[in-house]
């Protein structure tokens, strides 16, 4: 295990000489032209992942109200560590304590967390969209409503796993591809863009994964002061999750 971690480490120093030289190549073989498509690229994926991100703050709201800044404004550091590694499974210790600071038992969080990170990256499969409608664009290649719904369910389900290995994400394009008669080559297009779209990608998994854990809490909460058993979940938790005032110590 540590040889291979030995062997990765020396693979993610050597990127960003490989991302240096596939732009190099775009733009001898492109011109600068091409970095305009690469902004334009770039704004479009993280244009995506706001409006994701807005989508993701309002169904919070929903469920938890005005408790959902309040969550949004204790993973601010579990964000930060999103933005700077690109690795969702990161920021997990992080993650663990700043959600039981907001009130959510470690039952919920040690289960649902694993399960999120491989099954509810938003941001990677936002990406994966972009990244795949990019190169048909680049190709010209067009594709039916019904192929694209194929391609997406594909990528939905080999994408599996992916969070704790940085620019995961072009890995599962690149194996997706020739599948649908995509030259494989076409993922050098998106190498130069990629480094900075993961950090993005990374941070919406982390979004995502804390407003549903905090929606899961609230609900098990719920049902736990329905059935009259409140001393399952600690009192504090309930109060917490569900907008309760906490009782004076006496």
């Amino acid at each position: 295990f540590k040889v291979m971690l030995k062997v990765t480490d020396f693979v993610m120093r050597f990127a960003p000489v490989g991302v240096f030289a596939a732009v190099a190549s775009t733009i001898t073989l492109q011109g600068l032209g091409v970095l305009g498509t690469y902004g334009k690229f770039i704004g479009g994926v993280y244009s995506g992942m706001l409006l994701l991100i807005a989508l993701l703050i309002a169904i919070g709201f929903a469920f938890l109200g005005p408790q959902v800044f309040r969550l949004l404004g204790m993973v601010k550091e579990p964000m930060l560590i999103a933005f700077s590694t690109s690795s969702s499974e990161a920021t997990f210790p992080k993650m663990l304590e700043q959600l039981e600071k907001f009130g959510i038992p470690n039952r919920i969080t040690s289960f649902v967390l694993p399960l999120a990170y491989s099954f509810n990256a938003d941001g990677s499969m936002m990406y994966q969209a972009f990244a795949s409608v990019f190169l048909l664009q680049a190709y010209g290649i067009h594709m039916s409503f019904a192929q694209q719904l194929g391609m997406l369910l594909v990528m939905l389900v080999s994408s599996k796993g992916i969070a704790g290995v940085p620019r995961a994400s072009i890995v599962v394009v690149a194996a997706t591809l020739p599948l649908f008669g995509i030259p494989a080559e076409g993922i050098a297009l998106l190498l130069a863009a990629d480094t900075f779209i993961d950090m993005g990608r990374t941070v919406t998994n982390v979004v995502g994964n804390s407003i549903a854990s905090a929606v899961i809490a609230r609900w098990e909460a719920k049902r736990a002061a329905v059935r009259g058993a409140a001393p399952v979940i600690e009192r504090h938790v309930v109060d917490v999750v569900l907008d309760q005032p906490r009782p004076e110590a006496r």
